[in-house]
């Protein structure tokens, strides 16, 4: 299958994300879940809590670079998909939060930059308590 420059950027960037959370002691649950409303990237553990990763890459830092693609729209939908998740494995008692992880293209001797951003943002899931 041939791919664009941009999937091969995505894809790489998820690989590179991967790595970097193994390195830092999280275990992969699921890459590229899908379900209603839309996909996760990344569904880590670490100890008991779950974590959502939305993976961005960009290679101009334009419109603000990678980050700022995880808007209010972006995020609304990684919740929703989210609750299904939690659903569907019967995860609703685990802690959980949302982590970001972005590769921007920049200048000098390393060309992109990877960056973790640990609980981006706290959306209400809708829990019963």
């Amino acid at each position: 299958m041939v791919r664009t420059s941009r999937q091969r950027l995505g894809r790489n960037a998820e690989w590179a994300a991967l790595l970097l959370l193994l390195l830092k002691g999280y275990r992969l649950r699921h890459r590229n879940w899908r379900g209603a409303g839309g996909e996760l990237d990344l569904v880590m553990q670490r100890r008991s809590e779950i974590v959502f990763v939305e993976v961005k890459a960009r290679a101009s830092g334009l419109y603000g670079g990678a980050v700022a693609a995880v808007d209010a729209h972006k995020r609304r939908a990684l919740t929703r998909t989210a609750a299904v998740y939690l659903g569907r494995f019967g995860l609703w008692e685990r802690p959980c939060r949302f982590d970001v992880i972005t590769l921007d293209r920049r200048g000098g001797l390393l060309p992109w930059r990877l960056r973790h951003y640990r609980d981006a943002f706290q959306p209400n899931l809708g829990r019963q308590f």
